[in-house]
């Protein structure tokens, strides 16, 4: 007879261990959950989301009631569960040949012949209404030797902790283009905060006029725009429309999702701080964008001359300003207007004809960026 002694009973760091394991499992498998449930609100088809969901909650609840029981069979199937949702999650891809909505139907697009950049697609929209515009798209030409002045503006439209953020360029002959990153939504859809984290919305870059684009928010929209000079030297200028040209054409060739975290309208703007310092540290202001204007203050990107609140209070655009034709001279020089056409190139620079499609008007329902 096998008088063997019984095996001795685990230690208390071993019973410790095991509890924090099962622990481990049970958050572990309670997010995964909450994380595929609310990823097949959005992306399941409504014949497959229910079933699927259904299926991934019995799952869950399979490895909850092994986790304290058997960890290692409950560890197993976890691991099956997230390689299967990995694996649809990889399926989901985005895509340029949707049903768009007419105000980001177009992406800019880039080509360069020297010092000038011809953008196709910019914007020129006649907004009536906050949902209706008179349609344009034009081709425009740009002289990067020209380029004196680089603006970022701030669109508030509900929390001040959540800002739009576009970035515009002005040029000696009176020329400006401002460019804005932002969700590229279908006819009929609206903007979710949620719904950035889960592949919903595809990323575009608008190039639009600024009569357009800005006019949109302090006017049609009436939301808090602010614009803030950057303090760039003529290279870091360059840099900044050419990190915009390209980012652009690499859109038009390989379409991204918008992230609502990291690849947004601000994300865009920490490139351009960090031609200016390399170094610069990423900060909470670059994802709660609204207080980005400190985060520029900081690191003296922007005027320093007057304190913080000073300086967002002049910002502050009153509905029908027109700030784009103010001319930015070098420093020491006194401010005066612009003399060319607003948009339009000057004589002397005689680029090729711009491309414009008879206009159209459209009723739609433009949403927030973010």
């Amino acid at each position: 007879m096998d008088r063997s002694p019984p095996p001795a009973p685990p230690t208390r760091s071993a019973r410790l261990a095991r509890r924090l394991w099962a622990l481990a499992l049970i958050l572990g498998t309670l997010g995964l959950a909450a994380w595929t449930a609310t990823a097949l609100a959005f992306q399941a088809s409504p014949f497959w989301r229910w079933p699927a969901t259904a299926a991934v909650l019995v799952v869950a609840a399979a490895i909850l009631f092994l986790a304290p029981r058997r960890p290692a069979r409950a560890s197993l199937v976890l691991a099956g569960l997230v390689a299967i949702v990995a694996l649809w999650w990889s399926t989901i891809l985005p895509r340029d040949d949707r049903d768009w909505a007419p105000d980001v139907a177009q992406s800019v697009t880039a080509t360069f012949h020297g010092s000038r950049v011809t953008l196709a697609h910019v914007r020129v929209f006649d907004w009536h209404t906050e949902d209706a515009a008179t349609e344009r798209w034009e081709t425009r030409t740009f002289d990067l030797d020209r380029l004196d002045r680089v603006d970022v503006y701030s669109s508030v439209w509900a929390s001040p902790a959540i800002a739009h953020t576009l970035v515009g360029f002005g040029f000696s002959d009176g020329q400006y283009v401002v460019f804005s990153a932002e969700i590229r939504r279908e006819k009929g859809e609206t903007f979710s905060e949620i719904g950035g984290f889960f592949k919903d919305f595809e990323l575009v870059l608008v190039a639009a006029d600024p009569a357009d684009i800005i006019r949109l928010r302090t006017d049609a929209r009436g939301e808090r725009v602010s614009r803030y000079a950057l303090k760039l030297t003529p290279a870091q200028m360059r840099a900044a429309f050419l990190i915009f040209a390209h980012k652009g054409n690499n859109l038009a060739a390989r379409p991204r999702f918008y992230q609502t975290l990291t690849t947004n309208c601000t994300t865009v703007v920490f490139q351009l701080a960090r031609l200016v310092e390399p170094g610069m540290p990423f900060d909470w202001r670059i994802l709660l964008s609204g207080y980005l204007p400190g985060y520029l203050y900081e690191h003296r990107m922007i005027a320093t001359d007057r304190p913080l609140a000073e300086v967002e209070q002049a910002a502050v655009l009153a509905p029908g300003a027109t700030p784009w034709r103010e001319k930015t001279p070098a420093a020491g020089s006194p401010p005066g207007p612009v003399t060319a056409p607003l948009g339009r190139p000057s004589a002397d620079q005689s680029p090729s004809p711009p491309a414009q499609p008879s206009a159209r008007s459209g009723t739609f329902s433009p949403s927030h960026s973010e």
